[in-house]
């Protein structure tokens, strides 16, 4: 195929063949622009034309790219993703809205303490708020902006911590070392965890378990005995001295409260504020 034009071709044709290329196929390019296959056909290869390259092999079963097409499809998709980046940061408005997903119980105990503190950085911002039964929703979950606890690391993901998880003996006021122990079963060291690691004996027996954080804490807050709690979900509480820290060892872990989003997105500078903001706002 001879070379016909030189420069660029017309931008319309590069993202028709940014669609095919990410989509693997020339009818689903044709879906997400709205247009007949036969005019996404029609415009890469007019592209073709342009650059004198095959980009396409065109067989019976479908298409896929060619080596050159290969390596040409990171050229045009990084060029788009900062053609539009860059004019959102000239042109484009403020962020009107801020949309977040977690679990029901780190949105309470992080987001809402936060709220008025946000609201002060960015009064014009409206915040909404996703919640998930469960962590592993989260992957599923298409708020793409999202509370996650564990370690920071999650393929894809860009992640910047809030807080790290401290586990703290506390009580309700009048509840002391001796009564019933809540357990609370999961991935977070147990009480025996906290014993062995702080050489502590002689632990009070366990007449109650739960499987959520939430929920053990706010049994210590009804008084029914003292909770291995964390610390950045029990803040408001201990402020507000329906919990207390009880004269025991803390114990540090490994993991943590972080706010995460994928790689590709929040790319622009205006976006990346916002973020900031909330994050700030999040760290109190």
């Amino acid at each position: 195929m001879a070379k016909k034009k030189i420069g660029l071709p017309p931008l319309d044709w590069l993202r028709v063949f940014e669609a095919a290329g990410r989509l693997g196929g020339f009818s689903a390019a044709a879906k997400e622009f709205g247009l007949t296959q036969a005019a996404v056909s029609q415009r890469i290869g007019n592209l073709e034309a342009w650059l004198g390259r095959t980009l396409f092999v065109r067989e019976a079963r479908g298409v896929s790219l060619t080596v050159e097409g290969e390596s040409y499809l990171p050229l045009v998709q990084d060029s788009l993703q900062a053609l539009e980046r860059n004019t959102e940061d000239l042109f484009g408005k403020s962020p009107r809205e801020l949309r977040v997903a977690g679990l029901s119980s780190n949105i309470h105990a992080l987001i809402l303490p936060s709220l008025t503190r946000f609201q002060d950085l960015r009064p014009k911002v409206k915040v909404m708020t996703d919640s998930v039964a469960r962590r592993s929703s989260l992957d599923e979950e298409r708020t793409w902006l999202q509370i996650r606890y564990g370690r920071g690391a999650w393929p894809g993901r860009d992640a910047k911590l809030i807080a790290p998880e401290v586990l703290v003996p506390m009580a309700a006021p009048g509840v002391d070392w001796g009564a019933p122990l809540i357990d609370l079963r999961g991935e977070r060291p147990a009480w025996q965890d906290w014993a062995r690691k702080t050489d502590q004996d002689g632990l009070p027996p366990s007449n109650v378990s739960f499987d959520s954080m939430e929920h053990a804490i706010s049994a210590a807050r009804q008084g029914i005995g003292v909770v291995l709690g964390s610390v950045p979900l029990a803040t408001a509480d201990l402020q507000a001295g329906r919990l207390r820290r009880l004269e025991l060892p803390e114990l540090q872990t490994r993991d943590g409260y972080w706010l995460t989003w994928p790689k590709d997105r929040a790319k622009s500078k205006k976006q990346r504020a916002l973020i900031d903001d909330f994050l700030q706002a999040l760290r109190g």
